[in-house]
């Protein structure tokens, strides 16, 4: 399956960070670029809502074209569009009544019968929208056609998926995704979920840059069924967990289990803000062993928010791409691999 995805697209893009912004300039121009998650599929209906990235305040609905996505501000006087209704397929303030079509354009002011449309100030910013893995993606920045992290197994249908609820974090995107990739942890976060207490020592393994990112395969004896469920794996069973991760801030996991199962994790790590992530987990399985959807919903809750109460508490709160605040030793070659590839981006942060 080919991850480079073609559409047609309304609107401009923003080329500047909002006043609000919380990164630096030069940082943002770079993120603005590349394409995040900002929700789930069946959440957007005819209804706006809000929701935001990179601090950009955005609206989302379903009209008959397709999912609109704009700035969640009205140009007459900046009350969001979130508040207002769709009518006839059009996007409509509360405020004032403005209408606005698919393409942002306003057509209608109430009170103004004689406005015919076309004026390009009264115009809405609106945003690309691509639909893949159960997810609504967009950039602001859009340059060409858009390039998602491949999970193919998503239309394959020998697997089963599962969306779980997604996950706000008090955090920067790149702390949650370093802290996916890391290795070294599960004995000590992860101890009541699957891992062993015990078993701390992290083989050695090899980390390679890609043109996407970065590749490692990690091969352990630590089991990844949850604690009631170990027995099922051979007391000799050799784990691989092949991390992938597409820049800036998705990284995908396939879990080998025993015989031919395969469990792969798409690690999605919206930037809301600098201080805010919102995580979507797209998962395909192609086993049941691991029991009903429910019973994978709350193992993955389980493993998330013990993750995220340690990105919550990192200082400083950001990743150093330049390797210099912080130190590192054998067990983090993935997340200096991952560090470097950020400074190779340009980001003095993330």
């Amino acid at each position: 399956m080919d991850n480079a995805v073609t559409e047609s697209f309304p609107g401009g893009a923003a080329l500047n960070p909002p006043p609000e912004c919380t990164y630096r300039p030069e940082d943002w121009a770079i993120l603005a670029r590349h394409w995040y998650p900002v929700a789930r599929i069946d959440e957007v209906s005819a209804t706006p809502f809000a929701t935001a990235l990179l601090d950009v305040k955005l609206v989302l609905l379903r009209n008959s074209s397709g999912i609109m996505i704009a700035r969640n501000a009205c140009p007459h006087r900046g009350v969001p569009l979130s508040m207002g209704q769709l009518v006839r397929d059009e996007l409509v303030c509360a405020y004032h009544g403005l209408a606005f079509n698919a393409a942002g354009q306003c057509t209608r002011i109430p009170s103004q019968p004689s406005y015919k449309g076309g004026s390009a100030k009264l115009g809405l910013k609106t945003y690309p929208a691509v639909e893949r893995y159960g997810l609504v993606w967009t950039c602001l920045a859009p340059e060409g056609e858009p390039v998602l992290p491949a999970l193919p197994e998503w239309d394959d249908p020998a697997y089963e998926t599962i969306l779980p609820p997604y996950i706000d974090i008090a955090g920067t995107a790149g702390r949650q995704v370093e802290g996916f990739i890391d290795v070294a942890h599960f004995a000590f976060v992860h101890d009541k979920a699957f891992a062993d207490p015990e078993n701390v020592v992290v083989p050695s393994y090899e980390t390679v840059m890609t043109d996407y990112g970065l590749h490692t395969d990690y091969y352990s004896d630590i089991s990844n069924y949850p604690k009631a469920l170990q027995h099922l794996a051979p007391a000799d069973f050799s784990w691989l967990r092949a991390f992938d991760v597409y820049m800036p801030y998705v990284a995908k996991l396939i879990v080998h289990f025993p015989g031919e199962q395969r469990y792969h994790i798409l690690n999605c790590a919206s930037p809301v803000s600098l201080r805010k992530t919102r995580l979507f987990v797209p998962i395909a399985r192609n086993f049941d062993t691991l029991g009903s959807v429910e019973s994978v919903l709350a193992f993955n809750a389980q493993i998330f928010a013990e993750d995220a109460a340690m990105v919550e508490t990192q200082a400083p709160i950001t990743l150093d791409p330049k390797l210099a605040e912080e130190e590192h030793f054998a067990a983090d070659r993935t997340s200096v691999t991952y560090r470097r590839v950020l400074k190779q981006m340009g980001l003095s942060q993330a």
